[in-house]
């Protein structure tokens, strides 16, 4: 039985993790995971993508008891496939959400990480508790989390292990939305479907410029996105969009997504 699927309904894919009873990340997750993301990026009737772990829990970490059998060798090579596999859900090229419930720890919080943007259950506790087991993040803790939230933040986090609940999320910018735990899927759902009739090689530019942007500097950002800017004309979207705009004014353009 799969422990990660892709459901798609109204052009918005939902990747689903489903490992009872906490959704701890092994070498089977990431697999599958990987798997999923590369379907989603190629999908052309997937326009926006929610990650989701149901309604009980996002996912509260990586399996520390498969964890612990490991030797320095064979570590590395596990935590390579899970960063790799992280980095294709970090740079599927269309608006991506994580819609968390309950504990997002550890992995769990380093996969939500991954997303564009975070929709959070009132009752969602998030960390990285690493530091509690003698080790550190070793799958983005360290890199996305102080970039999204500022380095003091991300350290306080770090360096204590500690959980916070959803509201402290919000306000460290951590989380982009807080809701009832029912209704995080479908809050995260709605907030998709935002993109999916939008152009969709643009917004698949737009994400890359920023993501890559902010590991360059300055100059070299500003080059990539020249590049990414002059290379949308051509397309069918902006042509329609420029026609459309030249006659009907801004808002009213329809996209294909080409």
């Amino acid at each position: 039985m799969a422990v990660v699927r892709l459901e798609v309904e109204d052009r918005v894919g939902t990747i689903r993790l489903d490992r009872p009873k906490m959704n701890a990340l092994n070498s089977e997750v990431a697999a599958e995971l990987r798997a999923v993301a590369l379907e989603a990026s190629r999908r052309d009737d997937i326009r926006a993508v929610v990650l989701y772990g149901g309604e009980r829990v996002f996912a509260a970490g990586a399996d520390i008891k498969e964890m612990a059998t490991k030797d320095r060798a064979a570590m590395t090579a596990w935590i390579s496939e899970l960063t790799g596999t992280f980095e294709l859900v970090a740079h599927i090229p269309k608006p991506t959400f994580a819609a968390v419930t309950g504990y997002a720890l550890g992995g769990g919080l380093e996969l939500a990480l991954c997303a564009d943007f975070r929709i959070l259950a009132d009752n969602a506790k998030v960390g990285q508790p690493e530091i509690l087991l003698g080790i550190i993040p070793g799958a983005g803790g360290t890199q996305r989390l102080p970039r999204l939230i500022g380095p003091a933040r991300a350290k306080d986090l770090v360096f204590s292990g500690r959980q916070i609940g959803a509201d402290e999320a919000l306000a460290i910018g951590l989380a982009d939305a807080v809701v009832p735990a029912g209704e995080v899927h479908a809050e995260a759902v709605r907030r998709a479907l935002q993109y999916v009739d939008g152009p969709a090689v643009a917004l698949a530019a737009a994400k890359r410029a920023i993501n890559d942007g902010l590991e360059m500097g300055l100059s070299e950002g500003l080059r990539l996105e020249a590049a990414l800017f002059a290379g949308l004309f051509g397309t069918d979207d902006q042509r329609g969009g420029m026609e459309s705009f030249l006659r009907d004014g801004p808002g009213k353009a329809k996209f294909t997504g080409r």
